[in-house]
């Protein structure tokens, strides 16, 4: 992941910060101004993924009431299952 600091940040993230916490691979996630952030080295990052990675054979349709937490991302839902993000895309779910 390339290396995106939000600059200007202030506020510190953690489980009382008022902000989503989402698992995302080895680190957590906090959900603010609808993107993502994550701490990195004393400062916090943008998390976005760096390209199109389909999640392969995903029958689940994801939406209000599917069961898994939704997360406002930029101009989409994403969908916590699995300890990790889901988009739509076209006919298929992205990892994010």
């Amino acid at each position: 992941m390339p290396h995106q600091p939000h600059e200007n940040h202030d506020h510190e993230h953690g489980p009382d910060c008022g902000h989503v916490a989402v698992p995302h691979g080895d680190h957590v996630d906090y959900v603010h101004e609808g993107h993502l952030h994550r701490e990195h080295d004393g400062h916090w990052d943008e998390c976005e993924p760096t390209g199109h990675v389909v999640h392969e054979d995903h029958e689940h349709q994801h939406g209000p009431g599917c069961g898994h937490v939704a997360v406002p991302h930029g101009d989409h839902v994403d969908y916590i299952h699995d300890g990790h993000r889901h988009a739509a895309h076209d006919d298929h779910w992205d990892e994010h």
